[in-house]
């Protein structure tokens, strides 16, 4: 398990440092929603019921509607004003009976870790508890938002049980339970009669989901009889701040090296459109790349393989490309020679090529 949070339980004079573990967690088989033909995700896009425009998490903001039906708009600089809960300490307000607290208000449960220097204080207060038959309500911040717990003892963890305010919990107001119903005495007896006939311990471990069993080997007989297909990834996934959905870090970075490579040589082949229609070939792009990037050098490359007969076009696109490479040459004189020299030893072989021809 994985420490949530970081803290000391507060009672008098006495500190207790903590860790804090969730102690639950849920089990149930996860579905995704998919395309039924393909099997393809199904994505859902936030759109402005106004305009129909998608909208990125970065315009969103909140908006709390009033009684009336007006819409007051709340932004993370109005939110940021706001006293935050930030306290690493849990602070027991007060000690009372255990059949005082109702159930209903629990809400999430933590298990209490003590610091290996603080297991005779935590000892000490777990054995209180037990000794008294009462719980501690204490006030903790939990993602910078001030609770109402409970510490109670279960077996021998101290258990931070999160609680629901007064006014969260419902009444139950149903007529038909002020009614006047008489029962005899008779009655009375059978439903005690049966109900200890039925009594037992409670052992939570002789109790299983049954449904979420069916769903498992329901899923298993689909993969044995070869009832399944392979996951269909998306290809064009929309960027993260726009779908919220988290890029794994590494695939980010790679897709967008493709995406540079891509663009400088969709950027070349678009400027030396004619002189691939020539025929250009690996020289005069191999001239070109002398002062560019990696990823030129590779474009490069492939020019190269497409054949000797393409030498004739590759003046021209050296020519072409002379302009936009003005800053580079003057950076790095020596490549001017480079390529006159390139050029002049092509020359020869145009003119023996013309005079075959």
């Amino acid at each position: 398990m994985r420490a949530i949070w970081k803290g000391a339980v507060s009672f008098g004079l006495v500190n207790v440092p903590v860790r804090l573990f969730a102690a639950t967690e849920e089990n149930d088989i996860r579905f995704h929603q998919v395309h039924r033909a393909d099997g393809g995700r199904i994505r859902y896009k936030r759109t402005c019921s106004v305009c129909g425009e998608e909208v990125g998490f970065d315009s969103i903001a909140k908006g709390y509607e009033t009684s009336d039906g007006q819409l007051v708009i709340l932004t993370d600089e109005d939110l940021d004003k706001l006293p935050v809960a930030t306290s690493h300490e849990i602070d027991v307000v007060e000690f009372v009976p255990s059949s005082q607290v109702d159930p209903i208000l629990f809400a999430k449960s933590y298990f209490l870790e003590p610091d290996a220097k603080a297991a005779k204080p935590y000892a000490l207060l777990r054995e209180a508890l037990v000794e008294t038959e009462r719980m501690a309500i204490v006030r903790v911040a939990l993602r910078q938002k001030e609770t109402l717990a409970v510490l109670r003892v279960r077996d021998k963890t101290i258990l931070l049980q999160t609680m629901l305010w007064p006014d969260e919990v419902r009444k139950a107001e149903f007529p038909v339970l002020d009614t006047e119903v008489e029962l005899r005495p008779q009655e009375l007896k059978m439903a005690a009669s049966l109900v200890e006939s039925m009594a037992a311990d409670f052992e939570p471990e002789q109790f299983t989901d049954s449904y979420r069993a069916a769903v498992a080997e329901l899923i298993e007989a689909k993969v044995e009889r070869g009832e399944s297909a392979q996951l269909v990834e998306d290809e064009k996934k929309p960027a993260a701040g726009k779908t919220g959905e988290v890029i794994d870090l590494l695939t980010a970075l790679q897709r967008s090296v493709d995406r540079a490579r891509g663009g400088t040589v969709a950027q070349d082949g678009a400027g030396q459109d004619g002189a691939a229609q020539d025929g250009a070939g690996g020289s005069g792009s191999a001239a070109t790349a002398s002062g560019s990037t990696g990823s030129a050098a590779t474009a490069s490359g492939s020019n190269a393989a497409s054949g000797s007969n393409e030498a004739g076009a590759a003046p021209k696109k050296a020519a072409r490309k002379a302009p936009a490479k003005k800053a580079a040459a003057k950076k790095a004189p020596a490549k001017r020679a480079a390529a006159k020299t390139t050029a002049a030893a092509q020359a020869p072989a145009k003119k023996a090529a013309s005079k075959s021809a």
